[in-house]
């Protein structure tokens, strides 16, 4: 990262902003992934961040981390999303309802869940018992596969070591009763421990005030967090709480950055926007890759098309983000085999608003809203959420339309395979006939598409029958069902799979897949 740069052409486009804004557009996205109200993220980074730096006399890379764990804290959430909706049906709700349970505390786990009630039809007392089953190995590999993911995705971000570790334990506890390693007490990285208390307090402030956040982290102590620092909390509570008044909490957020700031200049910029688009992606098996994707058919035809320099890239950074909004609905939905029934398509529909909502609250990347969130819209005012005539919409969100289209069809789904690409040629430009397309911007993303070689890449040292095993392997296919799709038995795919490990680093589904999406190996 870097300070602003003179000359790039860029000024059109995004402007060079603050890693922060980018770092608050992912919050509010993995809100959503995380069934939490939208901005608890936030307010969460605003109390750790205060707590740490006024409270705890922090200096400034510990405010730092910190601040960037706080931010992050929900980054590796849509890494396990298929599996917890694989066992528990909307993970979402799901993982929102958990935010709140506590196996330290007296009450007996199904009362908690009892008490919490309303996402599942399941009694609270099978609940208890299908948590108790499947804790020890689908939890604990979930949280293999979140913190793997978070440490990839963190890195691709910029932030500081401390922040990557800290990530490792934000599934932990201070009484060891945590995942995915049981770390417990002073083994806990410092900056995980602050924002374990932040949380709990800004989650018991939103429905109780100050009373019910002291009372939550001093009823935690010991237990869920560090007796210390919730001593040190409760004891300056009323100033540590006073920033969660504030109304604007991007601004809160942005303005409690611990200095030096870190600024993004505008050649990077598409670059973490390529980190926000992966998170989204691993929110279903058969979306990963997809944003990129995208991106990569929307660029070419944006170049094709003539656009100045600075509409290319603001397009790419669009096609990037387009799919924010996928975050807060279920994983169980995208990956259902079946129809949809209306109630689910209903939810679908509303992922381009989420879109919408999360860049417009972010005002460094609020010039992308109008391009991603209309990636649905149609010319004869047949899409959403909206329901515009995509008359009204600009050239780029027409093409960034069209290389949606195209895109999904050419990869598989869980209801279908991939098109072929003369079928997804032919439905695109029937699309474009019966007037819901731009024919114009049919016509570049295909021209587009044409383009490009299909040349298999092996980056990593990796062999080209290793690349396409993690490319399957990325996608959640077990070894059984790749040596099915590859003619090879499951021994064989067992022994590729090791040395894909060894060969990218990565050790879990989560982190192979975001491996396949940094070295644009999807689809």
């Amino acid at each position: 990262m870097s300070g602003t740069r003179e000359g790039d052409g860029y000024a059109g486009a995004v402007e060079d902003i603050r890693l922060a804004e980018v770092l608050a557009a992912l919050s509010l996205t993995s809100d959503l992934a995380a069934g939490m109200t939208f901005e608890k993220g936030l307010r969460t980074c605003v109390v750790a961040t205060v707590f740490a730096r006024d409270v705890l006399a922090g200096d400034r890379e510990t405010c730092r981390a910190v601040y960037e764990t706080a931010l992050l804290r929900s980054v590796g959430c849509t890494s396990f999303a298929p599996e917890l909706a694989t066992v528990f049906g909307d993970e979402v709700a799901f993982q929102s309802a958990l935010k709140h349970l506590d196996p330290g505390e007296d009450v007996p786990l199904a009362d908690q869940l009892l008490r919490l009630g309303g996402w599942t039809r399941e009694s609270a007392q099978r609940l208890t018992d299908t948590l108790t089953e499947v804790l020890p190995t689908v939890g604990v590999e979930a949280m293999r596969n979140g913190c793997e993911a978070s440490q990839a995705l963190g890195s691709g971000l910029g932030v500081l070591p401390q922040t990557l570790a800290a990530l490792n334990d934000v599934y932990e506890r201070w009484d060891g009763q945590g995942i995915p390693l049981g770390i417990a007490g002073g083994h806990l990285s410092f900056a995980a421990r602050v924002v374990h208390v932040a949380e709990q307090a800004v989650l018991a402030h939103a429905k109780g005030g100050e009373p019910a956040a002291v009372s939550a982290v001093v009823r935690r102590a010991g237990g869920h967090l560090d007796p210390d620092l919730a001593r040190a909390f409760a004891a300056d509570a009323a100033k540590l709480l006073a920033p969660l008044r504030e109304p604007d909490a991007v601004a809160s957020a942005v303005a409690v950055e611990p200095p030096p700031y870190v600024m993004v200049s505008a050649g990077e910029i598409t670059g973490l926007c390529a980190v926000l688009g992966r998170f989204v992606d691993l929110k279903g098996t058969w979306l990963v890759g997809h944003s990129e994707h995208v991106a990569r058919l929307a660029e070419g035809a944006g170049r094709l098309g003539g656009l100045a320099s600075d509409e290319v890239t603001r397009l790419r950074c669009a096609a990037l983000l387009h799919d924010l909004g996928r975050a807060g609905i279920s994983a169980d939905v995208w990956d259902r085999p079946g129809p949809l029934s209306t109630a689910d398509m209903e939810r679908v529909r509303m992922h381009t608003y989420w879109t919408q909502r999360v860049l417009e609250r972010v005002p460094g990347l609020a010039a992308l809203a109008p391009i991603a969130a209309a990636h649905h819209e149609r010319l004869d005012g047949s899409g959403y959420h909206r329901g515009e005539f995509g008359t009204r919409t600009s050239p780029s969100a027409r093409i960034l339309a069209a290389a949606d289209v195209f895109a999904a069809l050419t990869e598989p789904r869980a209801h279908r395979d991939a098109l072929s690409l003369d079928e997804a040629v032919g439905h695109l430009t029937r699309e474009a006939d019966s007037g819901a397309l731009d024919p114009v911007a049919c016509d570049l993303v295909l021209r587009a598409a044409g383009s490009r070689q299909s040349r298999l890449r092996c980056p990593a040292g990796l062999t080209a029958r290793e690349v396409e095993v993690l490319r399957l392997a990325a996608r959640g296919l077990t070894n059984q069902q790749i040596g099915a799709e590859l003619s090879i038995s499951s021994r064989t795919v067992g022994h590729h799979l090791g040395h894909i490990y060894d060969k990218t680093g990565r050790r879990t589904r989560a982190g192979v897949a975001v491996f396949a999406m940094e070295q644009q190996l999807l689809p």
